[in-house]
């Protein structure tokens, strides 16, 4: 079924500005984590797009800089190797405030692009392996299907080694 609130209608504009059609579904379950948004659609864990705030501070603060990883699902983010990518001495995952105020959005709803501010995107490469992947569309329980190559270019993100397969990630 297809879905369009405020927080949805903005993915769709930002999408159609960069020359690509997307049908937003709405599900009557949660998408809010990749397992379940892969059974929702009828995908691979791998295939859902995880997008995850990250911020980097100068210790006070004082000035929070804030940058939007996009994770397979089947992986989890490395914040040595995202902090190493974009020159940061450390990073951490954004708290729930933080993450709206990067993007306009809550979690578990955040889209890859249709920010309400720019932001720095980086993209895990076992995203780019597949036809079609899947991305939350601005709610806990929208999402559409997308190739790669437009998610890349739609979200202006830069591919890099930012994430390594769930299994091989260890608790800090």
């Amino acid at each position: 079924m297809s879905f369009a609130q405020p927080a949805t209608t903005r993915v769709i504009a930002a999408a159609h500005a960069g020359g690509v059609e997307i049908e937003v579904v709405s599900l009557d379950q949660s998408t809010r984590t990749a397992q379940e948004a892969a059974a929702a659609v009828g995908a691979e864990v791998g295939q859902i797009v995880k997008s995850l705030v990250f911020v980097a501070d100068d210790g006070d603060g004082s000035t929070v800089r804030p940058y939007l990883a996009l994770v397979s699902g089947s992986n989890m983010a490395d914040v040595d190797a995202l902090a190493a990518t974009v020159g940061e001495r450390s990073i951490r995952r954004s708290t729930a405030d933080e993450a709206r105020a990067a993007t306009s959005f809550a979690i578990g709803g955040i889209p890859p692009f249709g920010h309400s501010s720019p932001l720095r995107v980086l993209m895990d490469p076992a995203l780019l392996t597949y036809d079609v992947i899947w991305a939350a569309a601005g709610t806990g329980n929208s999402v559409f299907a997308i190739k790669p190559a437009d998610l890349q270019r739609l979200s202006a993100a830069t591919v890099a080694p930012i994430a390594r397969p769930a299994a091989e990630v260890t608790p800090r």
